[in-house]
C-alpha cells in the first residue's frame, strides 16, 4: 500500500495523535516505528487503500495522517490502527493510547505526561502556566500538527486548566 513521506501529507491530512505515557528508550521506538510501518503498508479503507505516513517527535509522540484527498480512513480502519498500538503497548512498557493525559515540557526541557488534576495542581502550586509549553494531542491535521502541536499551555485548551492569577 502507499506510505508517503509525513512531508507529502497535504494540510488538510487527517490526523491521529497519540503519546506515550512514559518516554521510549531506543530498542523499543524502533520496535514501535517497525509495527507501525508495517501497519501502514496494509492499511485500507472499504478495501482501498489509505495513502498514509507517520511522524515521531521527541521519543514519545506518534503523528499518523492519511491523504484524504485520495481515499479518507473509516471508522473501521481506524479501529485497525488503535488495535496495532495496542498490541505494541504489552511490549514496550507503556500507552500509547491514554487520551487523558496531558504532555508539557519543563524548563530544562523533558516532556512528561500527568493526568489533567495532576496539571491543574501543579498549576495551582506555580510550576506550570501559561507559558509552558504542551503538546496538543487534540489537533486533527496535517496544518495543525506542522504549525501548533506545541505551544504555549496559555494559547490551547490547556489554559482551562490553569487558574487566573
Amino acid at each position: 500500500m502507499p506510505v508517503i513521506s509525513f512531508d507529502e501529507l497535504p494540510a488538510d491530512g487527517q490526523l491521529w495523535l497519540f503519546g506515550a505515557a512514559a518516554p521510549i528508550d531506543d530498542v523499543d521506538e524502533r520496535r514501535v516505528l517497525a509495527t507501525v510501518d508495517g501497519f501502514l503498508k496494509t492499511w485500507q479503507a472499504h478495501g482501498h487503500p489509505l495513502y498514509a505516513a507517520r511522524d515521531w517527535r521527541d521519543g514519545r509522540f506518534l503523528a499518523v495522517g492519511v491523504d484524504v484527498s485520495r481515499e479518507g480512513a473509516s471508522g473501521c480502519s481506524i479501529d485497525g490502527l488503535h488495535r496495532a498500538l495496542k498490541t505494541i503497548e504489552a511490549g514496550i512498557g507503556t500507552t500509547l493510547l491514554d487520551r487523558s493525559l496531558v504532555f508539557f515540557r519543563d524548563a530544562e526541557g523533558l516532556v512528561h505526561a500527568v493526568s489533567r488534576d495532576d496539571f491543574a495542581q501543579l498549576a495551582r502550586e506555580g510550576h506550570v502556566g501559561a507559558d509552558t509549553p504542551v503538546m496538543d494531542l487534540s489537533i486533527t491535521d496535517a496544518a495543525s500538527y506542522r504549525s501548533r502541536f506545541e505551544r504555549r499551555a496559555g494559547d490551547s485548551w490547556h489554559a482551562s486548566l490553569i487558574p487566573a492569577r
